[in-house]
């Protein structure tokens, strides 16, 4: 089963790096347009050097990763080094041809493919390597959308690169494809936003014990219902909308017919492990 597991890993990364693959060699670099952070830098070096733009990827990439691999889970930058890997690869096998002509499909679409590349990267658990790793390690510490943050850490290169070369156009067309992949990345990637579970139930230790396992932190309320005039326990925790689905399993699993609302939480204040 843990080997399944991995293999489905495995592919699913194989997938987001494929589609980043293809959101450079299809749509942004034919145009010569930008995605920011280390790939834009790395296509930068390549327009002006003519080197390749996939290996200049995965070199510079690899201090950050060391860099990652110092502050982060291990587990974490091990399949973000599989997902760069994967993509300096397919960048060798993709063909480098424009699927649109227009700067403003282009950068979209583009954009787009990159983000849920990226996405899918950073919801099973790894990255797409880059600013994706130093937004992670900043996202530990501040509460805040990754693809927000790697979208204004990417917007100040493409700044800094208009000032320089001088080509607003294409910097702006780079800065709206950076803008479509950080919405994409937050759009998959969810571990930041949480949500409040009220859980009535009958079978309060059961689940007030596995829910305490996850390790979230869970109050016991008493009720008494208004028609029925029973007595049950109200169990409230909260949670991210990414352990959403693993704990509706475990609700249903230990008390199927226990009445749960689940409400959207503005904010947080107090002991809430990240």
């Amino acid at each position: 089963m843990k080997q399944l597991h991995l293999i489905g890993l495995a592919a699913s990364m194989l997938a987001g790096s494929l589609l980043v693959a293809v959101g450079f060699n299809q749509f942004l670099i034919p145009l010569a347009l930008l995605s920011g952070g280390i790939s834009g830098v790395s296509m930068i070096i390549g327009y002006a050097t003519g080197a390749n733009i996939g290996w200049l990827y995965f070199v510079l990439n690899l201090p950050v990763l060391i860099w990652g691999w110092l502050r982060l889970g291990r587990p974490f930058i091990a399949w973000s080094i599989f997902s760069v890997l994967a993509a300096t690869v397919l960048l060798q096998v993709v063909p480098v041809r424009p699927l649109v002509t227009d700067l403003l499909l282009g950068s979209l679409f583009g954009g787009l493919l990159v983000g849920i590349g990226s996405g899918i990267a950073l919801r099973l658990g790894g990255s797409s390597g880059g600013f994706d790793i130093i937004a992670s390690i900043i996202t530990r510490k501040r509460d805040v959308p990754v693809g927000t943050l790697i979208f204004l850490l990417n917007g100040l290169v493409v700044l800094l690169l208009g000032l320089q070369s001088g080509d607003w156009r294409l910097a702006l067309y780079s800065m709206l494809s950076i803008y479509a992949a950080g919405r994409m990345v937050d759009w998959l990637h969810i571990r930041h936003l949480k949500v409040t579970v009220f859980i009535v139930t009958s079978r309060t230790q059961e689940l007030k014990t596995r829910l305490l396992q996850r390790p979230r932190g869970v109050t016991v309320i008493r009720t008494r219902g208004a028609y029925s005039d029973a007595e049950k326990d109200m169990l409230m925790t909260v949670t991210t909308r990414y352990e959403l689905v693993e704990l509706r399993r475990l609700i249903t699993e230990l008390d199927p017919g226990a009445f749960v609302n689940i409400v959207e939480t503005v904010g947080v204040m107090g002991e809430f492990r990240k």
